[in-house]
């Protein structure tokens, strides 16, 4: 990881990137293990949650893509400065109101992560950002670094969420005042980000290179030259995420709960393993990219994993499901840094954030729908195992779908 940073082109920018994933993620991690019992706590009912927290992924999406696909031409220090006030705008509302339509409001405009996962428009900003200030064939190595430490800091911070709202709890506050602690904590942390942020130098802005597009002149979104090919990969990455979303961990988890009598303790030994091995087999990408290239890897890597899913159900007990299953957490994350390496090169400099953003939001609305065929499948005996056949098959026909595609295209040399 040093040398990496060492050789970056502004290796002051880089680190401070990596330092405002690790709050962000915690942040996220901080409030995301505590969010419904939150809500609950605060009064809402079930129907009204569901409709808050489905708010807050259509927000945080149409908010996201609105500002990443301006960010190259308005600036990126900016943009994220307006994601670190929206953060600080969720937090506060949510340490101070029990309304359900000022939670909602917090929830649609502001940033508050549900998942632990990340949202927002961060990743697509300082994705584009940290391509800027990183040698091309450095790239995949740093990217893998920065999802391993945004990994990392989720798991600590909702570690964190869970033991202080026990600790409070234990101490006389009430459950709705403790997870208000938490709630102002986020703020506290978004102000933090703010303030990492100003820090940023010229150098993680997008090169000013050519005029913008006029006004009517379609729907650019932020992009002009690599347009056509966004739209391609981002169509690609709504079917790959479209199929991950029948085996989310919650899912997976309940299928194992179901089929075999996990209980929970161990359900969380299993996916603390699972999430482990996923962030190191990110470590491996660069290492493979150099040999055989981004795209190559992509897919060389993927399809296995795939493979390896359609086994899961299939394996007739416990110890062999998880061994399947670990497998392929093993090499399961080795196409996300590619893949982020591999978009930052197919498009120029300044259109790398809109880029992103574009695919990143692809990649959530694929995401959010098929959870919806998902559930009354896992529900079912005789049908608990077809998500996971599902997921294996469309992933892998992505897989071919996106080397057939993009085989031929040139881009930039990276690993």
């Amino acid at each position: 990881m040093a040398p990496l940073l060492a050789e970056a082109r502004h290796a002051h920018d880089v680190r401070l990137l990596f330092t405002t994933r690790i709050v962000r993620l915690f942040a996220y991690g901080l409030v995301s293990v505590v969010l419904v019992l939150h809500l609950t706590a605060a009064g809402l009912s079930e129907s009204q949650i569901g409709l808050l927290l489905t708010l807050t992924l259509l927000g945080d999406a149409a908010i996201s893509l609105w500002i990443t696909t301006r960010a190259d031409r308005a600036g990126r220090q900016r943009m994220l400065l307006l994601g670190a006030l929206l953060m600080i705008f969720a937090g506060a509302l949510f340490a101070i109101t029990r309304s359900f339509w000022l939670l909602l409001l917090a929830a649609t405009f502001g940033v508050i992560s549900p998942s632990g996962n990340e949202v927002g428009p961060f990743l697509a900003v300082e994705q584009a950002a940290l391509a800027q200030n990183i040698a091309a064939e450095r790239r995949t190595g740093v990217f893998a670094w920065y999802n391993l430490a945004g990994s990392l800091a989720t798991a600590l911070g909702s570690l964190c969420g869970g033991v202080l709202a026990d600790g409070l709890q234990g101490s006389n506050v009430s459950a709705l005042g403790s997870y208000r602690v938490l709630a102002a904590g986020y703020a506290v942390l978004g102000a933090g980000l703010a303030v990492l942020f100003l820090r940023l130098s010229a150098a993680s802005e997008a090169p000013r290179v050519g005029e913008p597009p006029p006004k009517g002149a379609g729907f650019h979104l932020g992009l002009a030259t690599s347009r056509n090919q966004v739209f391609k990969l981002a169509g690609l990455f709504t079917m790959d995420s479209f199929a991950g979303g029948f085996v989310v961990q919650a899912f997976v988890a309940y299928w194992f709960q179901r089929r075999f009598g996990v209980s929970p303790s161990v359900l969380g030994a299993i996916f603390f393993g699972a999430n482990l091995l996923a962030g190191l087999s990110a470590l491996m990408a660069s290492r493979v990219a150099r040999r055989i290239g981004l795209l190559a890897t992509m897919v060389a890597t993927h399809i296995p994993s795939n493979v390896l899913l359609f086994l899961v159900p299939l394996m007739p007990s416990l110890p062999l499901a998880i061994t399947v299953l670990l497998l392929r957490f093993s090499i399961s994350q080795m196409d996300v840094p590619t893949r982020q390496a591999y978009t930052m090169a197919l498009v120029p400099a300044g259109e790398r954030s809109a880029a992103a953003g574009v695919t990143g939001i692809a990649r959530t609305v694929g995401a959010s729908l098929s959870p919806m065929i998902a559930g009354p499948l896992y529900a079912s005996a005789a049908l608990a195992s077809l998500p996971f056949l599902l997921a294996g098959g469309l992933k892998i026909v992505y897989d071919v779908l996106v080397w057939q595609t993009f085989k031929k295209v040139k881009i930039e040399k990276s690993a």
